[in-house]
């Protein structure tokens, strides 16, 4: 009796003080924080958390496996590509050349059909069902206002910022991008079971339209204004428009903030594989047309893939630009080093998952294991 005294006092008493506080505070975030990632032995988001989220389905339809090159996996991963996967724990690695599966490699138990979190790679997807809610007519261009959607947004700077400022990251919204921190606002959006709230109580605290800042509220708000749109969720919306007409092998998830009536988490967070990502690099490299069908306005995508503004080289809306050894590439792009690298003019395809990527730059807005997939990709099919 006299431990059990003692574990209430110094165990349970404890415990439920500081849970009574984080709901006092508001941090009551934290305790699904805690049980779905800290106590999986995580600091940060993981490749296979949606499975301890809710998930609304991605549903496809008629499979169209990519073809195999003829050179199909005949040369192998060079040494320093070998050290890479090993370094940053790579769980895929794909190559596709002139529309064929040219180089295909898995590690840590996964494979073709194995399904891992994409992290920001969706923010270029939502970019592309923006361009398609344009061309259905739900939304009218890049230029309507996002009060037009949300009248919490329809007043002063607020009432300047557009559905494009929020696709191409420029809309000055008060958003701390910061994902180790317990008490952001991007781990309360990654664990809040009410996001709406959390997007809607948003500020804009800056001029929109002018610069790049990258910023996933914007993302968020921008599927909100989708669903809006839509009026569709944006797992049914993807499935429709892009995921059924794109020919994807298996059926994907997107995570929920919870379990009844869930809104997707637009910033993030589509569970896949390899394959069927690299499919939404084959799109816009061929201008928004799949096997003769217009899927996206070619406009919209050459759009997205040039820098809106001048000096921030980087961004186009929804997309990562790199200019490197004379070739532009883009890129979806996530968290822990998950990439869809895509060089039009070589007809390339670079497709890598894994657990995690090199140490952030202050003076470039790209990562060293960027350079070095395709600078090894290079070397493979010399």
């Amino acid at each position: 009796m006299k431990v059990f005294r003692l574990f209430l006092k110094w165990i349970l008493i404890p415990f439920g003080l500081i849970i009574m506080l984080l709901y006092l505070f508001d941090y009551d975030y934290l305790i699904k924080a805690v049980r779905t990632i800290y106590l999986n032995g995580q600091t940060t988001a993981y490749l296979d958390d949606y499975k301890v989220f809710d998930n609304r389905t991605i549903a496809s339809a008629k499979p169209q496996p990519w073809p195999k090159h003829i050179a199909y996996n005949t040369t192998p991963a060079t040494d320093s590509l070998n050290k890479l996967h090993e370094k940053y724990s790579s769980v895929a690695f794909l190559v596709i050349k002139d529309d064929s599966l040219w180089h295909e490699t898995y590690f840590d138990g996964y494979d073709k059909d194995s399904k891992s979190n994409s992290f920001s790679m969706a923010k270029s997807m939502v970019s592309a069902m923006l361009g398609r809610a344009i061309m259905d007519g739900k939304i009218k261009s890049l230029e309507q206002p996002v009060g037009d959607f949300y009248p919490e947004f329809s007043m002063g700077l607020a009432g300047k910022m557009t559905v494009g400022d929020l696709s191409s990251m420029s809309s000055g919204l008060n958003w701390d991008e910061a994902y180790y921190s317990p008490f952001s606002i991007t781990t309360r959006a990654y664990f809040d079971e009410n996001l709406r709230d959390v997007i809607l109580n948003l500020k804009v605290v800056e001029e929109p339209g002018q610069y790049f800042k990258y910023l996933s509220g914007n993302t968020q708000l921008l599927g909100m204004i989708l669903e809006k749109a839509t009026g569709q969720t944006l797992a049914d919306y993807l499935s429709e428009k892009f995921w059924k007409p794109i020919g994807a092998e298996n059926e994907a998830y997107w995570q929920l903030d919870s379990e009844e009536d869930g809104l997707e988490k637009a910033y993030c967070c589509i569970a896949s594989n390899a394959r069927d990502f690299a499919r939404f690099g084959k799109l816009y490299k061929d201008f928004g047309k799949w096997n003769g069908q217009q899927i996206l306005d070619s406009s919209f995508v050459v759009k997205s893939i040039t820098p809106r503004f001048k000096n921030d080289w980087m961004y186009g809306y929804g997309f990562w630009l790199l200019p490197y050894k004379g070739k532009n590439f883009f890129m979806l792009r996530g968290h822990l080093g998950q990439y869809v690298i895509v060089e039009p003019n070589d007809n390339l395809i670079i497709v890598r998952l894994g657990h995690e990527r090199a140490e952030k730059k202050p003076d470039d807005p790209f990562r060293d294991d960027i350079y070095g997939y395709i600078d090894e990709t290079y070397k493979m099919l010399k």
